[in-house]
């Protein structure tokens, strides 16, 4: 079937683009939460598989990334927690109509932004990759020599510079509005991210209302969102039934992972078992 390219208004009618990829035979819709500074299409050949399988796949850019970015991000206004709380949302109202069960699948932010939705209800599954505390103390050492030169060094350069972080000059991303910049660079100075910002603290009762099952995958060999991040960072969604997944890489005849493969077409292995969980589960939607 052919895919279909459109338009998504956000909750708060910001237009964001936006690709659904219909089963022919649907057995469930889906919902792919991308990581920050991923565009959409990074996503697409898992997106195509799970159609495959028989789930109707929604992906999506946040605001200033992809095909929902402004002409220019200099000067472009928004919060980071936006792509959870206005963008995402709008997804998940989007695709939780009609009597199919809802999933979702994140990757890195995709699972912070989960716990932030004020419709998590909706989705019945919800099955994470990546998902970390952002902080470098639980990176290996070179990489924490290397993300503190970022943050410390390079970014603030950059952002003097461009009144943005143009992330595709460091080859790690797409560029980031100031506002994601900002917040980012402030939370992953903590072990558990931004459940240790004073002025967050209302996100500890919003984790904690989600009761959606939940498992969060991370291999040995992601070194931005190592199993001791995810764990710091999970623990958070502390009444959802929550099964933590720690992947050695060869051990299951994979190559190298790191933090961005598990999307990528050798990781297919991976997202049988997750589409595999998500048949598993008991359709348990609200609307």
């Amino acid at each position: 079937m052919q895919n279909d390219v459109f338009t998504l208004p956000a909750l708060d009618g910001y237009l964001l683009g936006a690709t659904l990829y219909p089963a022919e035979q649907p057995i469930g819709k889906l919902i792919v939460a991308g990581a920050t500074g991923v565009p959409q299409g990074f996503y697409r050949r898992f997106a195509e598989h799970a159609a495959q399988r028989g789930y109707t796949t929604l992906t999506f850019d946040y605001r200033g990334v992809g095909r929902s970015a402004p002409e220019t991000l200099r000067g472009f206004e928004m919060q980071y927690l936006d792509w959870a709380y206005l963008d995402l949302a709008a997804a998940v109202n989007h695709m939780s109509t009609g009597d199919l069960p809802l999933y979702m699948v994140g990757h890195s932010f995709g699972g912070h932004a989960f716990g932030l939705l004020p419709n998590h209800q909706r989705v019945s599954g919800f099955y994470t990759f990546g998902t970390g505390a952002g902080w470098h103390g639980w990176m290996p050492p070179l990489e924490r020599i290397r993300v503190q030169a970022m943050w410390k060094l390079v970014a603030p350069v950059i952002t003097r510079t461009k009144g943005y972080l143009a992330w595709s000059q460091l080859g790690m991303g797409e560029d980031l509005p100031m506002g994601v910049y900002r917040q980012w660079k402030r939370w992953c100075r903590n072990p558990r991210y931004f459940f240790e910002d004073p002025d967050m603290t209302h996100v500890h009762q919003s984790f904690a209302s989600v009761t959606t099952p939940i498992v969060a995958l991370n291999t040995t060999d992601d070194h931005w969102a190592s199993p001791r991040s995810r764990d710091a960072f999970m623990s958070a969604y502390s009444q959802a039934p929550y099964h933590p997944v720690t992947l050695i890489p060869a051990e299951r005849g994979l190559p190298a992972i790191g933090h961005m493969g598990y999307f990528r077409s050798s990781a297919q292995p991976l997202w049988e078992d997750t589409l595999d969980w998500f048949g598993s589960l008991e359709h348990r939607r609200v609307a």
